[in-house]
This record gives C-alpha cells, structure tokens and sequence, in this order.
C-alpha cells in the first residue's frame, strides 16, 4: 500500500508554498514593466530588502535564528504584495515606512508567520494611504510614458532624488479609481468618464492587461492546488453583484462590475491577498462569507469611501471578522447532531 488515503503523502512546506505564490506574479510584473516601464522592479527590490532587513532585525532582538525564518519566504511575499499595491516611482521612504509596518508592526510584533490577525501588506498599505494620500494616489500615466519611458537607471534616480532634472509628474497622474470617482462627484456622465484618456476598454489603459495578468497567476495557484477556488470566486461574485446592483440602480454614475473587476488591486486581491491562509476563514462555508463580504465592502469603499481603491480596507475588515465567521460555520462532526444526539 501507498499509505493512508486520507494522509497527504507530500506537504508543502511553508518555503514551496511561498515560491510558488512568487512564480505566480510573475505575469503580472512582466506585464507591468513592459507597459509601464522598470520602475516596478526598483518597488520590488527595495520592498524586498527592506522586508528582509527588518525582519533580520526583529528576529536578532527577539534571539530566534535568522535561517530558517528567513528562508520559508513569506517576507518576500510580503514585501512583493505591497509593492504591487504600491505606486511605482514614489520616494524610496515610503517603501522604508511601509515594510517596517507590514514586517515589524504587523507580523513580527504579534509573534512572527502564523500568529498576526491582519494581512501585513494591507495593514501597511492602510497605514501609508492614511498617512501620505497624495503619493499614494499618484500612478504612473501611461499617456505620458507612451512619450518617453524611464529606464531602470532612470527609475532609480526618480525614486532617490526625485529625478534631478527628471520630475516624478511627468510620469504620473491620479489613478483611474481615483478619477472615476472625482468626476462622478462633479456629475459627469459614465460616457463621458470613460472618454478620458486615462481609461482604456475596460478599466485604466494597460492595467486591464496588469489584472488579467493576475488573473492568469491566480488560476496556477487554483492549479497547483496552493489555493482553493472559495475565496477568489466568492470575492469576484461580492464585487460583481454590487457593482452590478449599484450601476442597475443608476448606470449614468456608477461603473460596471467589468470596470471594478479589472482596475485598482481586485485580480491582485482575490488570488493573493484575500487568499492569506493566516489572516482568511478556514471552513469552507467561512471562506465564501469572508471572501463575499470583502468584495462587497471593496465596491462601498469605492463607491462611497474616501479612498479610491477599497481592497486593503475590505480585506482587514472582514480579517476583523474571521474568528467570528470560523466559530459559527465549522462543519458538523461526524456521527454527532446539533443538542448532542447521535
């Protein structure tokens, strides 16, 4: 015999699981860099080193090996989740600030992977778009790096020292969530709206290749089995539904669920971020509540919010909301009814 059938013969370890989660935004970032330059690359690697920097750190104080935590992964993930989430080209503090948020704050001060209730990216995402909302808010524009694209040396000198005689606005605008929502508020019409130059046939020009991009990574992890299907379909469904509630309801203000699905973080959020096995329900019924709830939140927020992109806050809401959801959808043991009858 081969074992037993309801023992796994092979367990991925913590550093498999976490590599794979990498592999599988690299559509994403190849999609991002060549439509919108090399600047995601500095993001990543100076969130990355960052990440690894404070992390060494906190395990130094707290007298733990650095090895084997160093090595599972999880601050790279970590670090390229916030990246992404992050505008390219901003000033290099602002990665600094935000991975001593999302390692020290989030994670490490409330025991390390494993132990810490909230996602650490969102809760420093969180933190950053409360506190610097002006560079938070700042992407790059793709109409104008179709007139010139910085190159990596470039994007290294923009990020440093402002870009010398290069400046960051030439190459940034506000985000397509952003301006949907400023010129709705000013009444204009949908039609109108998407004639802007910033949007293109579905969401922002370029990002709706960004997003399928991470579409594509998330279904290798449904694949590959890192992930199951609860989370990112139920996420997916809360965000369509009511965007497409609230666009039936008034479709001369509000978007459709096609526009929320492929702009800002949501492909991101479904497949990586909600996914958390940490901070996300465990039961399979939780994860629907969860994830349904998230999505749902992330068009309020959106829609109603202060904030143009609503996926961070979404998700450490309904993160608030786990231990809630797991204590009351735990499946029925087996041989045992409800009132403690066989």
């Amino acid at each position: 015999m081969n074992g037993s059938p309801y023992i796994l013969r092979e367990r991925n370890s913590v550093t498999v699981v976490m590599l794979k989660v990498l592999a599988a935004l690299v559509p994403g970032v190849i999609a991002h860099a060549w439509l919108f330059g090399p600047g995601i690359l500095v993001s990543l690697l100076l969130c990355g080193a960052f990440a690894i920097g404070f992390e060494a750190f906190v395990l130094l104080m707290r007298g733990i090996p650095l090895k084997p935590f160093l090595s599972d992964g999880s601050a790279l993930v970590t670090a390229a989740l916030l990246a992404l989430a992050l505008p390219t080209l901003a000033p290099w503090w602002l990665y600094l600030i935000g991975m001593f948020f999302a390692v020290v704050i989030a994670k490490q001060l409330y025991g390390g992977l494993g132990q810490n209730l909230f996602n650490p990216a969102m809760v420093a995402y969180a933190a950053l778009i409360v506190s610097f909302p002006v560079y938070m808010t700042q992407w790059a524009s793709p109409q104008d790096l179709a007139n010139h694209t910085p190159s990596l040396l470039e994007a290294f000198d923009l990020v440093f020292s402002g870009g010398g005689s290069i400046s960051p606005d030439a190459y940034t605008s506000a985000t397509v969530l952003d301006t949907w929502k400023t010129q709705a508020r000013l009444g204009k019409a949908v039609a109108d709206i998407r004639g802007l130059p910033i949007f293109g046939w579905a969401g922002g020009r370029g990002s709706e290749i960004v997003a399928l991009m991470y579409l594509g990574g998330g279904l290798l992890l449904l694949w590959n089995r890192v992930i199951t299907w609860h989370i990112p379909a139920a996420f997916l469904a809360g965000i369509s539904v009511t965007a497409g509630v609230l666009h039936g309801i008034e479709p001369t203000r509000h978007a459709d669920a096609l526009f929320h699905l492929l702009s800002g973080a949501a492909l991101l959020g479904a497949f990586f971020i909600a996914t958390d096995p940490v901070t996300a329900a465990s039961t399979p019924r939780g994860k629907l509540i969860y994830a349904a709830l998230a999505g749902f939140l992330t068009v309020i927020i959106r829609t109603f919010g202060g904030y143009p992109d609503g996926v961070a806050f979404a998700i450490l809401l309904t993160n608030v909301a786990v231990p809630f959801i797991d204590a009351y959808t735990q499946p029925r043991v087996f041989g045992h009814q409800h009132g403690g009858k066989t």
